[in-house]
């Protein structure tokens, strides 16, 4: 059994892996992460998706208030971001085999006691649990592409894999709303939480580390650009620390704070906004909502290709390639919100949206490719967790302002306020994201 790859090149070693053939075994691990992490990702964002599908009949049932419902919709944010921080560190040194299979097991237990619970405090507890179980997903679906692919063809695998995200937010209401209508909400928990059980299993037996796999030179050269494995001290709690220092570090969160939180807007209000500042039926918005996330899906693929496209044709640095489509996706966001807002046709708007999905998705594509570029090679999942921790942070703030604004005024200035908000992330990406963190020294 082999260490652990080096998953950096320099852009030398990146420019020679281009015309290295991909080794048979290695195509077969790539193939088999990628089905795996979108099944995963699929199921993250179908219990996600639950409390929303379901809230008017738990809200019934258990006679929550309006605002107990909003403090149930937001635990699961807080406690996801909050748990980030950890999670990414401990991604890069126990591996994200075991935390990602551990962190399953903890979110379909958790998913399944929201059937079982009886009152609004073990409801909290359940959503809480949710969030943290789930923290692990995607610092370790960042730290599979860094294991499994050479730097300069991470874009596609990372668009895929994140491609889980607006797939299972679309498909969400379409799948469980039929679980709650021949069954109910209680069913649609548990029964969501035992598909996460067995995912969880399907985890463990079929994905490997490339710790775990005696590699051969020709799969670590095609890997690292190395002629030879190079072990890779353990990731401590000082090189986590270390990574604050780092004005890229703080482009990061800030700039994806700014993406997640428009993008959350219409995650957490794009219904609300039709019925009420677009006067459309419940039924029409049931279908017309779903389609800007389907737009998304494709964002996120389309992204994930034209990332790898530019960086194998930039020849300053691989971070240059990752970050022009993060910026140009989320000033391109922040310009159609505003006809979205102020424009009086319902289509203008819904296509506009759509755009908006479709490259809020795209810019979290290539933010989390842009992590695996920036961050020193033993360290990819613990800076990539921290630019999810400030993009949460904005998830989680985004529905209280949005509905603090929309409640004083009217959604057009929430809307508005939204794309300021993702604006200036981009700044924070063009003029703090430069240059890669360096390695540390042995």
């Amino acid at each position: 059994m082999t260490s652990s790859v080096q998953t950096a090149a320099s852009p030398v070693a990146a420019a020679n892996n281009e015309a290295l053939p991909v080794p048979r075994r290695v195509r077969r691990a790539q193939t088999v992460s990628l089905i795996l992490l979108i099944l995963t990702g699929v199921i993250n964002y179908m219990d996600r998706g639950t409390l929303a599908v379901a809230n008017h009949d738990i809200a019934n049932e258990l006679g929550l208030s309006m605002g107990q419902m909003g403090l149930l919709l937001s635990a699961f944010s807080w406690s996801y971001a909050l748990a980030q921080l950890p999670t990414g560190g401990l991604v890069d040194r126990v591996g994200p085999r075991r935390l990602l299979g551990a962190g399953m097991i903890i979110w379909s237990i958790a998913q399944a006691a929201g059937g079982l619970v009886s009152n609004f405090a073990q409801f909290i507890a359940a959503r809480i649990c949710l969030g943290i179980g789930e923290a692990p997903q995607f610092p370790s679906a960042a730290r599979v592409v860094s294991n499994w692919y050479p730097i300069n063809e991470r874009g596609t695998p990372t668009g895929i894999f994140n491609s889980a995200s607006p797939l299972g937010t679309a498909l969400a209401p379409l799948i469980l709303s039929q679980v709650m209508i021949f069954l109910d909400w209680r069913w649609m928990f548990i029964l969501t939480g035992v598909l996460g059980v067995i995912a969880a299993v399907i985890w463990f037996a079929f994905y490997r580390d490339p710790g775990d796999v005696a590699l051969s030179k020709p799969e670590i050269a095609y890997l690292t650009g190395e002629a030879d494995d190079k072990a890779r001290p353990k990731v401590t709690l000082a090189d986590w620390v270390g990574l604050f220092s780092y004005r890229a570090t703080w482009g990061m969160i800030l700039g994806y704070f700014g993406s997640v939180y428009l993008n959350w807007v219409y995650l957490s209000w794009l219904p609300a906004y039709l019925i009420n500042d677009r006067h459309m039926s419940l039924a029409r918005t049931g279908v017309i909502a779903s389609v800007p996330f389907f737009c998304g899906f494709l964002g996120c693929l389309a992204a994930g290709w034209f990332s790898d496209q530019l960086t194998r044709r930039t020849t300053r640095s691989p971070v240059l390639g990752r970050r022009i489509p993060v910026i140009v996706a989320m000033l391109g966001m922040a310009v159609f919100t505003v006809p979205a807002a102020m424009l009086e046709s319902n289509m203008i708007a819904i296509a506009c949206i759509s755009v908006v999905i479709f490259l809020a998705n795209a810019a979290s594509a290539c933010s989390w490719a842009l992590a695996t570029a920036v961050a020193p090679s033993d360290r990819i999942a613990s800076l990539g967790s921290l630019q999810n921790f400030g993009g949460f942070i904005g998830g989680a703030l985004a529905p209280i302002a949005t509905g603090f604004i929309a409640q004083s005024f009217s959604f057009a200035p929430a809307l508005l306020f939204g794309a300021f908000i993702a604006f200036a992330g981009a700044m924070s990406y063009l003029f703090l994201v430069t240059r890669s963190i360096p390695e540390k020294s042995n």
